[in-house]
């Protein structure tokens, strides 16, 4: 999965089949269900508009714990919705940020205002919480202050080390399994895609239109999967490998992680006139490796353990708009041995408040349930020692930040084959070295649904690209939105487009970052 294929492509553009450009439905929307479901359900949408989205609009939604008891008990779900005001409805958008665990109320004010609005006009842009998640009830939080620093170090290199972050992941587990009992085997992809379809229903809409990042684009393929006749457009940004679900993915991201750890290792390099930690990438790098000994030692203000520091990194390996405040946190550490900007870092891009301890909650939840983990400890050490050696920045952060899923008090499911010939065309977003969710999900994805398209950001590096201020990304989600057209190519990938370039240093004049690549990263949140 490390290897990039070389993305070759024809850039014509064609009209996506017998796609229609308004649905059946189009016009007013209605508030209830079809007459074909078996309850009734009505929204009630108040007024619950922000500074940034002042047209939000909330509801509440109740669906059965158990699908396969739809009268049996019922949780609730947390709705929002940015209006249509255009006279050409194209019915629904229902909008996802990931995770799993990652709210949706206020990203479905994020993707109307990001739109164009000649576009976004023509939608409902829907917004929820899944299952378990913020405004949703019930919401899990299993452990409070699971990641309090100090932590152990990640890197179990004695056992009484090991011995401190297994006590950790067990306790995490039992926690989750003592408070949530009956509500754990119920917290899982495929029911989530089931209240997706409760809320199609309660809009009385026949299809939808759906836009995920990161984890979404499997919980969109899994709804299309389950529900191909229910799938007007399909948007899928950032995408995760479904064939990799969830073990193999994570060991994936490892690897990823620790090209774009060096890659911003590289960019401090290019301007040692500003941070002055040398111009040999290689030596930045042996002196962050040198920072996090000394961490490990003695934690930055009490707070940024070894952990911690990585903690505070990955981020970058996210969106790249954080690079500059990173390299100014690391300058300071080593060459003025300043913790308080390391300390403001972590405060800023790591450290996990109640709703952190939520979506880790679920993120748990979800993926210890969706697929099978090696139960066998001895498993996990090995393919985590191998990665190691190769990748060694994320190798055990990420392991431990999984590892609960050894020890999780549900069954499992079998993962999900998404591969799909029944969809109308659907459109797919993959940066070439994406860490999160390397390119080759892209690329899976986009063979396994019949007639997708795929749209490569070449040489991009951050996740969740559309909607960040790459204008080539965007006029083709536009086209699709707007008209159902979708390009066509004769390679790999059906459309390229280049990569933004990289931040400059905050001290110097060119320094900029895309307002809204910043906001949707907030959104997106650093894990998943």
């Amino acid at each position: 999965m490390r290897k990039r294929a070389a993305v070759l492509c024809g850039a014509a553009v064609v009209v996506a089949g017998t796609f229609t450009a308004v649905p059946a439905e189009a016009g007013t929307p209605q508030n209830t269900q079809t007459t074909s479901t078996a309850h009734a359900a009505k929204l009630t949408w108040k007024k619950c508009g922000t500074a940034d989205y002042p047209t939000l609009q909330c509801a509440s939604l109740k669906v059965p714990l158990d699908h396969a008891h739809p009268r049996g008990q019922q949780i609730t779900l947390a709705l929002s919705r940015v209006p249509h005001t255009a006279k050409k409805y194209q019915g629904p958008l229902l909008v996802n940020p990931g995770g799993p665990g990652g709210s949706g109320l206020t990203f479905a004010g994020f993707i109307a205002s990001g739109l164009p609005k000649a576009v976004a006009a023509q939608y409902d842009v829907i917004g929820f919480d899944p299952r378990g998640v913020g405004a949703s009830k019930p919401a899990l939080n299993c452990k409070p202050g699971h990641f309090k620093p100090v932590r152990p170090d990640s890197v179990p290199s004695t056992p009484a080390i090991e011995r401190a972050n297994l006590k950790r992941a067990r306790s995490f587990a039992a926690a989750c399994g003592r408070k949530y009992a009956s509500v754990l085997p119920y917290i899982d992809t495929i029911s989530a895609v089931r209240d997706m379809d409760s809320i199609r229903q309660a809009l009385g809409a026949k299809r939808i239109n759906y836009f995920g990042y990161s984890y979404g684009t499997y919980l969109g393929a899994v709804y299309a999967k389950l529900f191909p006749h229910q799938v007007r457009r399909l948007v899928l940004d950032s995408i995760v490998d479904p064939t990799g679900v969830w073990y193999d993915d994570n060991l994936a991201q490892d690897y990823a992680f620790n090209d774009r750890h060096r890659a911003l290792m590289a960019w401090i390099a290019k301007y040692d006139t500003t941070y002055k930690l040398g111009t040999d990438p290689e030596r930045v790098e042996a002196k962050w490796y040198a920072m996090r000994a000394a961490l490990a030692k003695k934690p930055a203000g009490g707070k940024v353990g070894a952990s911690e520091l990585e903690d505070t990194f990955i981020p970058g390996g996210y969106y790249n708009g954080y690079w500059p405040y990173l390299a100014e946190a690391f300058a300071a550490y080593v060459n003025h041995k300043s913790a308080d900007p390391l300390v403001e870092a972590y405060e800023n891009f790591a450290a996990v408040d109640a709703s952190g301890d939520n979506g880790y909650s679920i993120y748990t939840s979800v993926q210890c349930r969706d697929a099978s983990w090696p139960r066998d400890w001895r498993q996990w050490q090995k393919d985590n020692w191998d990665v190691y050696e190769k990748a060694p920045f994320m190798a055990w952060n990420n392991a431990w930040y999984n590892a609960p899923c050894a020890f999780w008090p549900t069954k499992s499911l079998s993962p999900v084959n998404v591969a799909n010939g029944k969809l109308p065309p659907v459109l797919l977003f993959q940066a070439t070295n994406d860490a999160a969710t390397p390119y080759e999900g892209g690329v899976t994805v986009h063979r396994l649904l019949a007639g997708s398209s795929l749209v490569v950001e070449e040489g991009g590096g951050n996740h969740g690209i559309t909607l960040s201020g790459n204008r080539c990304l965007d006029k083709h989600l536009a086209t699709y939105l707007t008209e159902g057209k979708v390009p066509r190519g004769g390679g790999e990938a059906d459309a390229v487009c280049k990569a933004l370039p990289d931040p400059k240093p905050l001290t110097s004049k060119a320094a900029s970052t895309s307002a809204s690549g910043a906001a949707l990263h907030r959104l997106l949140g650093s894990r998943g």
